[in-house]
């Protein structure tokens, strides 16, 4: 099955090379993403991500050299590894989570949460929140909690899910190995906000968990 050890162990190797550096944790570096390819972001609000550029290169030649070292079973090596590195840093992650991890690095974000904002007045506004949370860990973990704009919005200048930060930061407390639904339901004055949405909903919210010196965003 094996044609060429070399071009095989070099191909592994650059698939870990490329895995390392766009690993999503403790932070996910595809929030900012405009485009991407498989897990490297390709373009964000600043312009083309080069480092994202070149690893997405390293990892076409890691696929190329893997076809190169095996003799048969190309198509179904080829998938099952793109499989694996997709699927594997998620695993490896919650691995952690469930054994060293402490604090926020515990605190595992479905990506699934969800915004709505209706228009009061002028300058008010009411905004409802919900997402999921969960303490993979076996203490108790208190952090605060705010709203990152999603990329369509931000790179425009304009306010949405950040405006739930007008009555922020948000005390939040899981005990351990507990999933919380958390809801938030504020009026929020946005006297002074000069570009901001005067109602709508959006979903897949981003949030910054912030642990005395530590934070992720999610």
């Amino acid at each position: 099955m094996i044609k060429n050890k070399l071009a095989i162990a070099i191909s592994f190797i650059l698939l870990v090379i490329c895995m390392s550096i766009y690993f999503p944790f403790p932070n996910n570096e595809m929030i900012k993403a405009r485009s991407t390819f498989m897990t490297f972001p390709i373009r964000n609000e600043e312009g083309y991500v080069f480092l994202g550029i070149f690893t997405s290169v390293l990892f076409i030649i890691s696929l190329v050299l893997l076809q190169i070292g095996l003799k048969k079973y190309h198509f179904r090596t080829l998938v099952l590894v793109i499989l694996a590195f997709a699927l594997l840093p998620w695993a490896l992650i919650t691995i952690f989570q469930e054994t060293f991890a402490e604090g926020i690095y515990a605190i595992k974000y479905d990506g699934n949460g969800n915004c709505n904002f209706d228009y009061m007045s002028e300058d008010l506004l009411n905004g409802e929140c919900s997402l999921v949370l969960h303490n993979r860990s076996n203490e108790t973990v208190s952090f605060q909690l705010e709203f990152i704009d999603s990329h369509f919005y931000d790179e425009d200048g304009i306010r949405m899910q950040s405006l739930m930060n007008v009555a922020g930061p948000f005390h939040v407390t899981i005990e351990a190995n507990r999933k919380e639904s958390i809801q938030f339901n504020e009026l929020l004055d946005v006297t002074g906000i000069p570009k901001h949405i005067d109602g709508g909903s959006s979903s897949n919210i981003h949030i910054k968990l912030t642990e005395g010196q530590r934070s992720r965003n999610l």
